[in-house]
């Protein structure tokens, strides 16, 4: 696990009151040897069987779906599957664009249950103004957070940072924050 992800799982975990903040990387990250993803649908099973090992382990606590890029993707297809009783979902960088340019919405447009987008104003994956198109089109309840000066994975350029008076943390801890405001209006505190 990065420095990165192991600061979010602790920042999300703390902030949430969590009783476990599960982090994994998939098979085509992990053993230092980082191979072209696979297509998402081939990803789901391995995320269920992770999703479902953290179920059992807390039975009656709400389950809620943090992914991050393709991650999200995939949470979006695990929260559809029957076995599995997802209470929401939050999408960090959510891949809308695909790499030939098309919009990739189908999975979203059938999604139920209450989802966060959190994205950068600068994701060149996710152009704000085609995710705010979907989002009017869902038929689950949704939010956006917009990281501002926020690539695809909310870096913020140093420049942006100076001329707004803030610093990378500050935009994270806002972040942060945002999810728990919506986690607490879905599934109370």
């Amino acid at each position: 696990m990065s420095n990165r992800t192991a600061r979010w799982k602790e920042m999300i975990g703390k902030a949430l009151h969590a009783v476990e903040v599960v982090t994994f990387d998939y098979p085509y990250i992990s053993g230092g040897k980082r191979r072209a993803p696979p297509k998402a649908e081939k990803l789901v099973d391995y995320h269920c069987d992770i999703v479902k090992t953290a179920v059992d382990k807390h039975p009656g606590h709400p389950l809620v779906l943090v992914g991050k890029s393709m991650g999200s993707r995939v949470s979006c297809m695990v929260a559809g599957k029957d076995e599995i009783n997802v209470s929401a979902i939050i999408c960090l960088g959510y891949p809308l664009k695909g790499m030939n340019g098309t919009i990739r919405d189908e999975i979203l447009l059938q999604v139920t249950v209450p989802i966060m987008f959190v994205q950068g104003s600068k994701d060149n994956l996710c152009p704000l103004d085609k995710l705010a198109a979907v989002c009017k089109k869902m038929s689950s309840i949704n939010e956006l957070h917009v990281v501002d000066g926020g690539d695809h994975s909310f870096k913020i350029a140093k420049k942006h940072l100076v001329v707004n008076g803030s610093t990378q943390e500050e935009a994270e801890d806002q972040v942060v924050k945002a999810i728990a405001g919506f986690l607490t209006k879905i599934v109370g505190s």
